[in-house]
């Protein structure tokens, strides 16, 4: 049985979904896990954990300076320890850009960072134009327009493939 930390860095809530449900993909495997929001991880000491999953949410093509902020703090932790990244973008609902070597933002953010991840996933996100402000709604339809994605703005899809997202539980698991 192994500890597990399991820290997220969400915009809308996704990737706390897909962080939930890794935990409990997790503890059916007899491991205790912690799920942790970025922001509260960069104030805690993550020593007591025997393996640590980052996962992170993409805005604007970036990935919040709070995850870029905590691997700074603790690269030399996580890198003495099993650990794995995952990113959570729209991109990633196109089957030729759902890998981790075929991921523009995955790629461009492991470029930008020192630590190379153990293990690495990318999972598409969702669109929910209801839940977004004004602006955001018309710079992600926009954005969706130009990459031919839904632009109706009332629209709700998620395109994660959970058996992905299976299959990297199962993953940390076996770290």
């Amino acid at each position: 049985m192994a500890n597990i930390l399991i820290i997220y860095a969400t915009t809308d809530g996704h990737t706390l979904k897909i962080s939930e449900h890794l935990r409990q993909l997790i503890e059916q495997h007899d491991h205790q896990v912690t799920l942790m929001p970025v922001n509260d991880a960069l104030n805690m000491n993550p020593e007591p954990f025997d393996k640590i999953v980052l996962g992170a949410s993409i805005r604007y093509g970036k990935h919040g300076k709070q995850v870029y902020e905590y691997i700074k703090r603790n690269e030399h932790l996580l890198d003495s320890r099993p650990n794995a990244f995952f990113s959570v973008n729209v991109v990633a609902r196109k089957p030729e850009k759902n890998q981790p070597e075929t991921n523009p933002y995955l790629k461009k953010f492991l470029k930008q960072i020192s630590w190379q991840p153990k293990e690495l996933a990318v999972f598409a996100g969702k669109i929910d134009y209801q839940r977004y402000s004004f602006r955001d709604r018309q710079i992600i339809r926009l954005i969706m327009w130009m990459t031919k994605g839904p632009t109706d703005p009332e629209t709700v899809v998620e395109f994660t493939d959970w058996k992905q997202v299976e299959t990297f539980g199962q993953l940390v698991s076996n770290m």
